[in-house]
């Protein structure tokens, strides 16, 4: 079911997946005093993260990364929530599996609906975002791990992969990065302003987030330093193979160059020296010979080769 509702010790969590306009004037049914705005916001999946602080409620939208298999980046995955006394409304679309595993626990397992339910509506925003935010550590463990993965095949010979590999971790971070970074502006106003629906005592829990955001956001800026270091590396090493094919394309054309011309000149219907001479041909062999040597000596003494 898309609208889906838990209480326990009279906190109350609206849960709904998917949402469509029915489900929105349901919930505005239910809470009357919701913005039309906001209920509006929530139907639209390109919100950004945003507090808006009204008497009796807040209402925020929060991001986090959902990876693309497909496109091999992460896409913003967006959480609308309502938090007032007694209530903690979720809207959003079903794909993160930290918000839904959290939902599925308070469901079946007592004990997790009392600790996280149980307290107030406060701990319950807690505990979503906490669970949210947790699951950004096996996220950075995955760029970690492909970083470290080009950073091992650097020196390969199939420059086209590690560049395209590069190119994908490198959006990717930027695409982490332009998801956390605002969130911690979110977390910090409700660590940092008071609320009465939100107990005091909580500020130290949301300041335990902000901290596990500040971190993640380090990370991301430290890869983004280290893949953009290996991106230099590996257009130094392309552009030092690219010298040397050109090098030696050179030489070659250069060592070719005399021989064409003396290949030429013989190849014309006039008289020339040597020309009714019977060992003619292999005089011509013999003369192209040490000129390659010559040239090749010359190349040698001067470090072309």
């Amino acid at each position: 079911m898309p609208y889906e509702s838990l209480t326990h010790n009279n906190i109350t969590w609206v849960n709904i997946t998917s949402p469509s306009s029915d489900d929105m004037a349901r919930l505005h049914e239910a809470y009357p005093h919701f913005h039309p705005l906001n209920l509006e916001d929530c139907l639209n999946p390109n919100e950004r993260p945003k507090i808006d602080d009204y008497d009796d409620h807040l209402f925020t939208v929060v991001q986090f990364p959902l990876w693309d298999k497909v496109n091999r980046i992460s896409r913003p995955s967006e959480v609308h929530l309502f938090v007032g006394t007694g209530y903690v409304v979720t809207v959003h679309s079903n794909d993160l599996k930290p918000l839904i595993g959290l939902f599925d626990r308070c469901q079946h397992d007592p004990e997790a609906r009392y600790t996280h339910i149980g307290t107030s509506s406060g701990h319950l925003l807690y505990s979503m975002l906490d669970c949210l935010v947790d699951y950004l550590s096996p996220i950075m463990s995955k760029i970690d791990a492909k970083i470290q993965a080009i950073e091992e095949n650097l020196f390969d010979e199939n420059i086209r992969q590690t560049i395209q590999d590069i190119s994908f971790v490198r959006r990717d971070v930027i695409a982490l990065r332009r998801i956390i970074r605002p969130q911690l502006a979110i977390v910090s106003s409700l660590e940092d302003e008071d609320r009465p629906y939100i107990k005091e005592e909580l500020d130290v829990y949301f300041g335990d987030i902000r901290d596990h955001l500040e971190k993640s956001c380090d990370i991301v800026d430290e890869d983004a330093e280290v893949i953009t270091s290996l991106a230099d590396t590996n257009d130094a090493l392309a552009s030092y193979r690219t010298n040397e094919v050109i090098r030696i394309l050179t030489i070659i054309s250069v060592v070719i160059l005399p021989l064409t011309l003396i290949a030429g000149l013989y190849g014309m219907n006039v008289r020339l020296p040597l020309d009714a001479h019977p060992y003619a041909f292999w005089i011509m062999v013999g003369m192209m010979g040490l000129v390659t040597l010559a040239m090749l000596l010359i190349f040698r003494r001067r470090r072309w080769l």
